[in-house]
Order: structure tokens, then C-alpha cells, then sequence
């Protein structure tokens, strides 16, 4: 009878997945804005977009977002600045790693569904004038992601 217990609590706990139970649907990420000399810029309204919705909050702040295996799109506005925007990457975080390597299929794609087996970076500045990529794979702890600059190609002749 104990073994019929055990087993039914371990597949109740598998199709949940990791990420789930380890991580909640929003994760805190800070936000600020910067003009192009290093000055901060304060009360900017940023919009954060991705496939669950728009979010906005102004800077500086640390705000709760939605978790999501798509891309963050970060678009700053303030009165008298360009336009600041970024792309915060997703990235697969530890709960997702768990499931592969315990061999919780469903819950991996349970965590994928919902979100909550990705982390966008910990620490965002927005340089206003700027299209940056933000990438959580060189965040360090207790310091922001600058990000790095997006140039577009130059088209040929």
C-alpha cells in the first residue's frame, strides 16, 4: 500500500514540473534609464511587452514581470529624450535543467507553457537613443546588465 502512496505523490509531483513548484509566474527585474552621457533619467514610461502582455512601469523600479520563454520588448519614453529601447532575452533557468534531468517530460513542457522555466536578466538599464540586447548569460550578481548595442546593417549598393 505504501509503494501504491509513494508512487501516485511522485506522478502528482512530476506533471506539476520543477519550474513550477520552484518558481513563481513573475520574477523582480530592475528597471533604469540612462540619457547617452550617463545621466540617469528618472519617470521614464517604460512598456514591457511580451506574449502574456503589455506591462509598464516607470524608472527607476523594480517591477514584477511576467515570465515567458519569448523575449522581453522594453520601450522607454521621457519628454526632451529619444526613445530608449531593449530586448531583454529569455533564457531556460535551473527549473527547466531539473525536469530534463530528472526526466519530467510533462512537466517541462508544463513549465515551457507557463512560463515559469525562463529568467529574463536581474538589473536592466535602458541607455535613452539606444536599441540594446540584454542577455541574462553575462549578468553578474548585484551589478545591472548594460546591454549591448544593436547597429543595423548598412544595406549594399
Amino acid at each position: 500500500m505504501s509503494i501504491r502512496i509513494f508512487s501516485l505523490a511522485f506522478a502528482c509531483l512530476a506533471v506539476t514540473g520543477c519550474a513550477s513548484i520552484t518558481n513563481d509566474t513573475t520574477a523582480p527585474v530592475r528597471f533604469e534609464a540612462f540619457d547617452a552621457a550617463g545621466v540617469e533619467v528618472k519617470d521614464a514610461d517604460c512598456k514591457l511587452e511580451n506574449d502574456y502582455g503589455v506591462q509598464t512601469v516607470k524608472t527607476p523600479a523594480t517591477f514584477n514581470v511576467r515570465r515567458s520563454s519569448k523575449d522581453l520588448q522594453i520601450t522607454c519614453v521621457k519628454a526632451g529624450e529619444a526613445d530608449g529601447r531593449g530586448v531583454a532575452i529569455s533564457r531556460a533557468n535551473g527549473g527547466m535543467a531539473g525536469n530534463i534531468l530528472f526526466g519530467g517530460g510533462i512537466g517541462a513542457i508544463i513549465d515551457h507553457n507557463k512560463g515559469t522555466a525562463y529568467t529574463y536578466p536581474q538589473w536592466i538599464q535602458i541607455v535613452m537613443g539606444k536599441l540594446l540586447t540584454f542577455d541574462r548569460k553575462v549578468d553578474v550578481e548585484g551589478k545591472p546588465n548594460r546591454g549591448e548595442e544593436i547597429v543595423a546593417p548598412v544595406a549594399s549598393k
